[in-house]
């Protein structure tokens, strides 16, 4: 149950291989909690759907981002799933 008092933003996504597969689309928008972070939409896109791999990484304009990393109105959020290989 929501908070009346509490916010939400939403947030637009691109995904990418798995994800994007998974989704059926290259971009998914969420709601989070408002102030937005990487953590939050993480856990929003880790919603979506039981077949997306865990722990992606996830960009902020360009940039790799930590969980604790602010994302405001107007960022492009990227989610790239974890690379394997060597």
């Amino acid at each position: 149950m929501r908070r009346t008092d509490e916010r939400h933003v939403n947030v637009t996504v691109r995904v990418f291989a798995s994800y994007a597969d998974a989704l059926g689309a290259d971009r998914a928008t969420v709601t989070v909690p408002d102030p937005a972070t990487v953590g939050s939409v993480r856990a929003a896109i880790a919603a979506l759907s039981p077949k997306l791999p865990p722990r992606p990484i996830i960009a902020v304009n360009e940039e790799y981002a930590t969980d604790d990393v602010a994302i405001s109105p107007g960022d492009e959020v990227a989610v790239i799933p974890p690379v394997a290989g060597g």
